[in-house]
Formats: C-alpha cells, sequence, structure tokens
C-alpha cells in the first residue's frame, strides 16, 4: 500500500507540475497556476500521514515506510529546484522567455555549482533520517526497526558518496577551453 502511495504522489508531483505549468503559460491565469503549484507539498503530507497511521496501526516495519521517508526528503530538498527549474524551460518554450541559465561548466564556478547541488543532498538525507528516527522512536520496542535504521544508513552513504563527487569538482577543477574565462563560466548560472 505505501510503494502504490509512493508511486501516486510521484505521478501527482508531474501531474501538478505540468498543470500549474500549463495554466501559467498556455491560460495566462498565474494566481490558479501558483495555487496548483502550491498542492505539491500536500503529497508529502499525506504520504507522511499515511506511513505513521500504517505503523500505527501495528504494520511491521519495512523498506516500503523507509522508501517513503526517503521520498519525503528527496521532494523537500529538490521539489523547489525542479520546479524552478522546470518553469524556467516553460516561460522559453511555451511563453518566449528567455533561455534558462546553464550551470557553468569550469573552474570553481563548476565547484561551487556542485557544492550547492550537494548541501541539497545534506538536506534530503537529514529529513529523511529525521523521519526514520521519528518512526523509530513511533515504534519503539514493538518492533523490528532494522529495515528502518538500514534506510538511515543509506541516506547518510547517498550524502556522503554525493560529497565526494562534489569534492572533485573543488580538487580537480575542470579547465575550460582556450578563451573561456572562468568568470564567464560562473555567469552561466543566477543563483536560485
Amino acid at each position: 500500500m505505501i510503494v502504490a502511495l509512493i508511486i501516486a504522489c510521484e505521478v501527482g508531483f508531474w501531474v501538478l507540475l505540468a498543470a500549474g505549468l500549463a495554466v501559467r503559460y498556455l491560460l495566462k491565469m498565474r494566481c490558479t497556476s501558483v495555487v496548483l503549484l502550491l498542492c505539491e507539498p500536500i503529497l508529502e503530507v499525506v504520504l507522511f500521514v499515511v506511513t505513521a497511521i500504517d505503523l500505527k496501526r501495528g504494520a511491521e516495519p519495512s523498506w516500503e515506510h523507509g522508501l517513503a521517508a526517503l521520498y519525503i526528503g528527496f521532494t523537500v530538498a529538490y521539489g523547489h529546484y525542479t520546479i524552478r527549474w522546470l518553469d524556467g524551460h516553460a516561460s522559453h518554450r511555451i511563453a518566449g522567455g528567455p533561455h534558462p541559465p546553464k550551470p557553468p561548466r569550469y573552474g570553481m564556478a563548476r565547484a561551487r555549482h556542485e557544492g550547492r547541488i550537494w548541501a541539497r543532498t545534506v538536506v534530503a538525507a537529514a529529513v529523511a533520517c529525521a523521519l526514520l528516527q521519528g518512526a523509530v522512536l513511533y515504534v519503539g520496542d514493538a518492533g523490528d526497526v532494522s529495515s528502518l535504521r538500514s534506510f538511515q544508513g543509506a541516506a547518510l552513504r547517498a550524502a556522503g558518496i554525493h560529497g565526494l563527487i562534489a569534492l572533485t569538482y573543488l580538487i580537480w577543477p575542470r579547465k575550460g577551453p582556450a578563451g573561456v574565462s572562468e568568470e564567464e563560466s560562473s555567469r552561466t548560472l543566477t543563483k536560485r
């Protein structure tokens, strides 16, 4: 049941996002699109509540509950970023707006960009670990919480691996082709 709800939340995220952007750029109804886009966090709240109710009713903590926590953490950290990224592309493609900026490709500008993306992964892991710890405390000694603990480890490993990848951009910055300065590379990305 939890996996089906996670899938439904993911589908709902993309349906609400597509509807919100279509209403914004095709129907020119900005306020309505904002309301549609603000409905997206409700999906995560529903998933959280249903997962808590499932545990309250005595369900054995399983990988499904861990996956729900990871999904919520990822959505909290990357949801707004994804919406803004797609909004920029929809504005360009549908409404004739400016081309959205690309991330920098070279030097320290790229390292800073990768560091900001890694920080989002750290937030995702922190949210997931906090939710999982709450579930562990909620279940208490009544059930086997090893699967929840393993998902905490998975979240921390993902943040660690992503951190190592981001660190490689800092230690070994990629050099741009001749004639492209780091300053020009850093102008391709606006702060979000």
